[in-house]
């Protein structure tokens, strides 16, 4: 077996330089994109991504939800491929996000949109790909070649590059400080000890993994890597969704992550937490205030740097389970669906 950390571990450390430099990429396209949303807003933005990058899509949902009021959708890529409908699109935002730019789903969506009077915009680290030149506008990730098969650098760049544009388009000063002190805090991130979590993760045969608002995609990330990495099923649900149904599935050999943000959806999931130990249930919660018994250190507010955290958690449960990351059963970097 090779050193499971070779590819993915390496990466996932050169994470907070690869977000210090994104701005210098950034700045041009960005200016542009920002220049048309602000001469034409428009009312709906449809994203497109699958896998890490839908998550990263995710994310990007709630923040022009939340600052800007724009509601976003997500969009069915067969659609376009499978049932050949083109879309009422006239002068609203597509924006695709992919580490690769190479399936043929996401070009053929955009080449729809565009059909349809879409302005169509790229979050991709390849930015001479396919899907890049079908775009209108190409927002680099700019997170440098990633040879893992399990993502890391681009998820969170991708996620950088969504603060940076709602930012911009927002005219938000708070989001603006937090792209700046991004890198230094994804560094002080990885630094943080989340092993309260690690044997009852490396124990368990599933898992649920929650979050709220900023922190949805997060835990949709880490149960995603959960299962490319370690092979340990993980479930992701909104903490408001897990109450309706998938909490019956609560045991005590069935733990749960809670990804808690710090705005005002951490009330409600603090309380669900304290409902799970009451059903005897092994809680693991991110939380920057008081830390009870399997508490893991979180710096807030940045809902990115609990990711960056994660991943370190992720490679260990990966080790201790003799999984080889970077061989990961049945996948592939670059993945082409239609």
């Amino acid at each position: 077996m090779t050193d499971i950390r070779v590819h993915m571990e390496a990466e996932w450390r050169t994470s907070p330089e690869a977000v210090r430099g994104q701005p210098k990429r950034l700045a041009g396209p960005l200016a542009e994109l920002v220049r048309r949303l602000k001469r034409d807003p428009p009312n709906f933005v449809l994203t497109c991504a699958r896998g890490s990058s839908a998550h990263a899509a995710t994310f990007g949902k709630h923040l022009i939800e939340r600052h800007l009021g724009v509601p976003v959708g997500a969009f069915a890529p067969n659609i376009a491929t499978i049932y050949k409908q083109q879309l009422k699109l006239d002068r609203q935002l597509f924006v695709t996000v992919s580490q690769s730019g190479r399936s043929d789903d996401l070009i053929e969506s955009v080449e729809m949109a565009k059909a349809a009077g879409a302005l169509t915009a790229t979050i991709v680290n390849d930015t001479d790909s396919p899907l890049a030149q079908s775009s209108d506008i190409v927002l680099p990730m700019a997170a440098g070649p990633e040879r893992s098969v399990a993502a890391t650098k681009t998820f969170v760049t991708s996620l950088s590059a969504w603060l940076h544009l709602v930012g911009a388009w927002a005219g938000l000063d708070d989001l603006r400080a937090a792209t700046e002190r991004l890198p230094d805090r994804l560094a002080a991130a990885m630094r943080l000890d989340w092993s309260a979590a690690l044997d009852a993760l490396c124990e368990a045969s599933s898992l649920v993994s929650l979050g709220r608002g900023p922190t949805l995609a997060i835990a949709r990330e880490a149960a995603l890597k959960l299962k490319e990495t370690a092979n340990l099923h993980a479930e992701a649900f909104s903490s408001a969704e897990f109450l309706h149904g998938p909490i019956a599935l609560v045991e005590p050999s069935y733990p749960a992550l809670l990804f808690v943000p710090s705005d005002q959806a951490a009330a409600g999931m603090r309380a669900l937490a304290a409902d799970l130990r009451r059903k005897n249930a092994r809680v693991f919660m991110t939380d920057p205030g008081e830390e009870p018994a399997g508490g893991l250190p979180a710096l807030a507010p940045d809902a990115v740097c609990l990711i960056q955290s994660f991943y370190g958690l992720a490679i260990r449960v990966a080790e201790r389970r003799g999984i080889d990351v970077d061989q990961p059963r049945h996948l592939q970097k670059v993945t082409r669906t239609r």
